[in-house]
């Protein structure tokens, strides 16, 4: 049995945020399981090829942005899934914080972290 609490988990600065993650590949359940903080103003140019990841928001709100342009509402108590390695947009509302709490399969070796700088989506 795996018990964590917040405090214990590596976090990592992945760009526009903070990732606490509370399982990785090392411990070998097959997914990875992180409390992940979106900063307020931000947006992110993100794409999963390597992974499929849902998130599921449980406090403040933004936006997802899919490839056709939808901008899809997130506030609490709503989950997206990017179950095609879909290439997308996070927008944080510029008044607070995007508090999700997302599972990747496979699981992240738990250091990743993306280039926001880069002309294309930042993927891992």
């Amino acid at each position: 049995m795996i018990v964590r609490k917040l405090e214990e988990v590596t976090c990592v600065d992945w760009g526009n945020g903070l990732s606490r993650r509370f399982l990785t590949q090392a411990d070998g359940v097959g997914y990875t399981v992180t409390d992940t903080i979106v900063r307020a103003g931000t947006t992110s140019r993100l794409e999963y090829r390597n992974h499929l990841e849902s998130c599921y928001c449980i406090e403040g709100s933004g936006e997802v942005i899919d490839g056709d342009g939808v901008s899809h509402p997130i506030t609490p108590g709503t989950l997206y899934a990017l179950d095609r390695h879909d290439a997308h947009w996070l927008v944080a509302s510029p008044h607070e914080d995007l508090r999700l709490v997302c599972m990747f399969t496979p699981a992240l070796r738990g250091d990743e972290s993306h280039n926001l700088d880069s002309p294309e989506f930042s993927h891992y």
